[in-house]
This record gives structure tokens, C-alpha cells and sequence, in this order.
């Protein structure tokens, strides 16, 4: 009998040992929050991406399409583009919605003085916050803190729709759409570097963690460019089973996700052979992809389907989507606790 018990003890702290080791093997979540815009229904939305939870909307301009969070996790920002699509007839934006994140609502309006449909912000190191001004052929310089507009800096071709900063914040690229192009910018002389010919249409962009690599869309044809930064110049292509959209590498360079909309599929390729090494399913128009910190789980908003697939890094599998509305388009997140 004592033997008995004796042995049901060792196994009881053998299995929980194996339960410890096997929990610690772990990473545990990422804490944090989801912000997304609504551009269907002019909301930004707050959400808690493991509970998949609304956790607060906020209504703003016609329309914003993108957000940018402040490094402080404090502030959203969200340029009002208007009312149509890039190229299209339509209202001219002319503002930012500046949302408080703890009080959950609009704290300012920044008024960037004439009709430029603003699309995409970024902040660079210097805590300017860096947006672009498709009709002025500009990316706009604001001040955060005292919402003005300090500099305008030429990006020499119109649509400049989606911009990336290099990780030093000494560089800036645009992805000029119907033009096909992409322009580099200084940032600290606030001034053009060259424009870089790519192809009849372009869309979105995206650049290496190492700031090496630059990668925009072909429209017309599947393939992605690859800019070399040291050069300015494309020294590769990325051949894809369909046109991509938007893309998106991994923090350790070793992936970059490629959306691609008519397809409805994530491509996943493999930064050192150039080539797509998986094929996953997304919703309907899936339009952005963000990869929270830590590299584990990466959010593709299905501007469609209205929903927010969650797809699993390190096992390659796509998780429950977050369910939300149809619209949904640009993404951000806020480090820290959800409440």
C-alpha cells in the first residue's frame, strides 16, 4: 500500500513537472489592443484581440482609411482622406482626427489647410508625425503636439498613397499609384531624393526591419519589386501566383506576407530565396496586415468581409477572425493592458 502511494506521488510531480515545462515552452500573449478603422461606417474601433471583443467606436471624418498610434500608446491619428477611392472623384480631405485612447473619444481635429486627401501617417524618431498629401504631390511634416503643419516635402508624382520610414528616420518612400512609381525622400532636408520607375500601377508598400529592402505591388501583373535602399534602384522581383495588394515582413526579416485582394490568399515568401513558400486563405478584399510585437501573430483586415483573421506565426495556422463589420480597413496597436 505504501509502495502504491508512493508511486501515485512521483507520477502526480512527474505530469506536473511535464505541465510546468510544457506551459513554459510557451510565449505568453501579447498584451495589448487593436485599433482599426472603419472606413464604410466613418468609426475607428477599439478591440481586444483575445477576448475579440469591441471595446469602444468612436465616429469620425469621411472617410479615414488609415491610424497611426503614438509611441506613448496615448493618441490615435487618422487622416480623413474624402469620400471616393485613389484617383477617383470625391471630396478632398483636409484634416486628422486626433482620438483620446483612455477617454475614448475625439480630442482635436488637426487642419492641414487646404483639400489634400491625407492617407497614410507615420511618426518617425523624431516624434513628427509624417502623412501624405496625395493632391499636393506631398508628404506633410506635423507637429503632434501643437497640430501644426511644419514642412511639406515633395514626393515629385501625384497619388502618393502609402508611405514607410526607414528604421534611422533619415529616409521616407512613397508609393505614387497611377503613376507606378515610388519616391524617395530626405527626410532631415525635407526634400526629394529621385523617383524610382516601377510599373504601370503600383499599390502599398512595405520596408525591411534592417531598412535594406523596400518592396511595392505590381498591379497589373503578379510580381512584387524589390527596391535595394543603398541604390534607389530594383534590384529584384518577387514572382507571385496572383497580383499582390499590401505586404508585410516579419521583425526577424525572415517572411514578408503578401495580400493579395482578387485572390483572396496570403502569400508567404521566404526573404532568402525570394519565393512564396505558403498559400493561405483570407476574407473577401482583404486590404492591410499587422504583425504585433513579438512576431507571433499577425491581424489582415478583410475591408469585405468585415472581419479580422488572426493567423498564428509560429504554427502557420489561422486562428477564430475577429468579427466585426464590413469596412474595416487600417490597423494599429496599442501596447498595454486591455480594460
Amino acid at each position: 500500500m505504501l509502495v502504491r502511494l508512493l508511486l501515485c506521488s512521483v507520477s502526480a510531480l512527474l505530469m506536473s513537472s511535464f505541465h510546468l515545462n510544457k506551459a513554459d515552452s510557451t510565449p505568453p500573449p501579447a498584451l495589448g489592443l487593436l485599433v482599426v478603422v472603419n472606413q464604410m461606417e466613418h468609426t475607428v474601433l477599439v478591440v481586444d484581440p483575445d477576448s475579440r471583443r469591441e471595446l469602444a467606436k468612436i465616429v469620425v471624418g469621411v472617410n479615414g482609411h488609415e491610424v497611426i498610434v503614438s509611441k506613448d500608446g496615448r493618441f490615435a491619428y487618422v487622416p480623413i482622406y474624402g469620400n471616393a477611392g485613389v484617383g477617383r472623384p470625391g471630396t478632398d480631405g483636409s484634416t486628422i482626427d486626433v482620438i483620446d485612447l483612455q477617454a475614448r473619444k475625439i480630442s482635436a481635429t488637426i487642419d492641414l489647410g487646404k483639400g489634400l486627401r491625407p492617407h497614410r501617417a507615420e511618426f518617425g524618431p523624431d516624434g513628427l508625425l509624417y502623412v501624405t498629401a496625395e493632391l499636393a504631390n506631398a508628404v506633410d511634416v506635423v507637429d503632434p503636439t501643437t497640430h501644426k503643419v511644419l514642412a511639406e516635402i515633395p514626393t515629385g508624382a501625384p497619388q502618393s498613397h502609402m508611405l514607410v520610414l526607414s528604421p534611422d528616420g533619415r529616409r521616407g518612400y512613397t508609393a505614387n499609384v497611377g503613376p507606378g512609381s515610388v519616391s524617395v525622400l530626405d527626410l532631415s532636408n525635407r526634400s526629394l531624393v529621385n523617383t524610382i520607375p516601377v510599373a504601370k500601377t503600383v499599390q502599398r508598400i512595405s520596408i525591411s526591419p534592417d531598412g535594406l529592402r523596400v518592396f511595392t505591388h505590381d498591379q497589373d501583373a503578379p510580381r512584387i519589386a524589390v527596391i535595394d535602399t543603398t541604390t534607389n534602384k530594383i534590384n529584384n522581383w518577387i514572382e507571385l501566383p496572383s497580383p499582390a495588394y499590401a505586404s508585410e515582413p516579419t521583425p526577424d526579416g525572415h517572411w514578408l506576407l503578401a495580400l493579395s485582394m482578387a485572390a483572396n490568399r496570403l502569400f508567404v515568401v521566404d526573404l532568402q530565396s525570394l519565393k512564396v513558400v505558403r498559400s493561405l486563405e483570407v476574407p473577401k478584399r482583404s486590404s492591410e496586415i499587422l504583425i504585433r510585437p513579438g512576431g507571433d501573430i499577425a491581424y489582415i483586415s478583410g475591408t469585405g468581409a468585415g472581419k479580422i483573421a488572426v493567423l498564428d506565426l509560429r504554427s502557420w495556422e489561422m486562428q477564430q477572425p475577429i468579427e466585426l463589420t464590413p469596412g474595416v480597413d487600417g490597423l494599429a496597436w496599442i501596447a498595454g493592458t486591455p480594460k
